[in-house]
């Protein structure tokens, strides 16, 4: 399994840990609760596009690096 692989595996242990330890700790109501829970999905979310767009931009980047040492042979 790749880096990226690894990450979004990580990710996903992180996401269910997290929810887990929330729904064991949490203070609120049942409304209360889905909503927060919302808000942190929504933000865990954004952060593994963010981290999956520079994955993807680096991965890109390095593929034309070798695409160009290929043809500059």
């Amino acid at each position: 399994m790749g880096k990226f692989g690894k990450f979004i595996g990580g990710v996903t242990a992180g996401l269910l840990t997290g929810a887990a330890i929330a729904l064991l700790l949490t203070p609120d109501s049942g409304k209360g609760l889905q909503a927060n829970l919302r808000q942190r999905l929504e933000a865990v979310r954004e952060e593994a596009r963010r981290a999956a767009a520079e994955q993807r931009a680096a991965l890109e980047a390095e593929l034309a690096r070798l695409r160009g040492e290929e043809t500059g042979r």
